[in-house]
């Protein structure tokens, strides 16, 4: 039967925690998921020309592969699909409950075992694995008199498609990846867009969309190739993107060619200046994308660069004077560098995760905490990526999670040294030296205090190598 599980969570992490249960006949989970339905960021991020800017065929799971022989990049309605699929054909349906939020997980030493609670109760469980992920808490700016402003105002993660932005003139605070991607379909259609910046990023073509029609041909008659150009996305990340966060040999390379992107697509020299960042490329996330530049250059569309002092009823006040708006969108990211934020966790000796981790979020390979027995994260502190698919990390952590089980089944509930954390931490410190991160640049990466808590500093191949096998040596067992 295996221990009784507890996923946090039915986003890709979720999910494939899940389905790798069901592969080993444990059927004694539960997912719960304070959305309606599966698809974690995938279901929330509706706005319009939502995507993956990773290549889909990588962007999906091992066992369960992306199979277009026409796309590269999949729509958020396509990942979404994806996702209900892999719940329904796995059978994972009756085991979540949706609209059904986690509100504390409390580690019960006398029964070995963690209670859950949620607003229908109380629940005993083996095993908690979180994976509630780092991008589902929209975070809005701190601007004085958000709640003046008289038109309508959203984020982009809480899209209101009851608003017909035609015609109107539309304030977006934000320019990151999400930006980069309504900002073009809502320039269509929208009387005037002000596109607000602080900071301009780095932004590197896609590639075509649609496969050619002989590459078409290819896949449909030999489906080898399939696997084998996922194989191709994931050297390319590997040796030419990584190297270029890392200092290595790319990084002038890529840089020029984000470069001459931006001169190809921009010819005013004025707009190319606001958009040239000083900072070095991957410092901040690296936008992926061919149609925001294009968007930049319409004549119904400014980009400002004065700093904004404060929204009021009619529109967004600057420096410089007011920019009358009709409707602002907040694309302003999320609150990515509190893990766990929304749920009390307490672990062993009353330890309450909050108060470990005050100082910024940290686990042993991202996964697992001291003090915290039986408790497993899933896109943890330090595993997020700046140059191929978190996917490939989330299977790599759940491969981990179920090396665990055997373990913590015959030898009782398991919990990672202090010192195994200790040194994880000096490992981590020590490579993340080296990473373009550190350049001095803002960005989500990082928690307040400017320490980086969102990234891993290597290779995802070096990651997958570190996570193969759990150590029993780097845990404590208590019997």
């Amino acid at each position: 039967m295996g221990p009784n599980v507890a996923i946090i969570g039915a986003g890709f992490g979720g999910l494939c925690m899940a389905i790798q249960l069901e592969k080993a006949g444990i059927r004694s989970y539960t997912i719960f998921e304070k959305g309606s339905d599966v698809g974690g960021t995938w279901r929330d991020n509706t706005y319009p020309g939502a995507g993956c800017d990773t290549h889909s065929h990588l962007y999906s799971f091992s066992f369960e592969r992306y199979s277009s022989r026409t796309r590269r990049y999949a729509g958020q309605p396509e990942i979404l699909g994806y996702l209900r699929g892999c719940a329904d054909k796995y059978g994972l349906r009756s085991r979540i409950r949706l609209n059904t939020a986690v509100v504390s997980a409390a580690f019960d030493e006398s029964l070995g075992k963690w209670r859950v609670r949620t607003p229908a109760g109380e629940e005993v469980f083996d095993v908690v694995v979180s994976a509630i992920g780092q991008l589902n808490r929209p975070q809005l700016p701190d601007i004085p008199g958000i709640s003046t402003f008289n038109g309508a105002a959203f984020h982009s993660a809480r899209w209101d498609h009851s608003v017909d932005l035609a015609g109107r003139r539309v304030a977006v605070i934000g320019n990151g990846s999400s930006a980069a991607q309504f900002v073009p379909k809502v320039a269509e259609v929208a009387g005037h867009l002000d596109l607000f910046q602080r900071t301009p990023n780095w932004v590197l073509p896609k590639q075509g969309t649609d496969f050619s029609p002989r590459v078409r041909t290819a896949f449909r008659l030999a489906p080898f190739l399939q696997r084998a150009y996922r194989e191709w996305v994931y050297r390319y990340a590997e040796h030419i993107l990584y190297p270029a966060l890392a200092g290595g040999w790319s990084t002038d390379l890529v840089r020029k060619y984000a470069l001459g992107h931006l001169h190809e697509q921009v010819s005013d020299p004025v707009l190319r200046a606001k958009l040239t960042p000083s900072y070095p490329l991957g410092c901040k996330r690296v936008v992926i994308d061919s149609d925001f530049y294009p968007a930049l250059t319409r004549p119904n569309v400014d980009v400002v660069t004065d700093r904004i002092t404060r929204i009021v009823p009619g529109g967004v006040e600057t420096v410089a004077g007011v920019r009358e708006a009709d409707a602002i969108v907040y694309a302003t990211g999320f609150e990515t560098s509190e893990f766990l934020s929304t749920i009390e966790v307490t672990g062993r000796d009353g330890r309450r995760l909050a108060e470990e981790w005050k100082e910024g979020a940290e686990a042993y390979l991202g996964i697992a905490v001291p003090h915290f027995p039986n408790l497993f994260l899933l896109y943890g502190p330090n595993t997020n990526l700046g140059h191929t698919s978190i996917v490939f990390m989330l299977e790599c952590q759940v491969r981990y999670i179920m090396g665990c089980l055997p373990q913590l089944a015959s030898r009782g509930p398991m919990e990672v040294r202090p010192e195994a954390m200790d040194t994880w931490r000096q490992n981590l410190d020590r490579d993340m030296e080296g990473m373009v991160w550190q350049a001095g640049c803002t960005s989500w990466y990082k928690n307040a205090s400017g320490r980086v808590t969102g990234n891993w500093p290597g290779s995802a191949t070096a990651y997958r190598r570190l996570t193969k096998t759990p150590r029993p040596e780097a845990f404590h067992f208590a019997r």
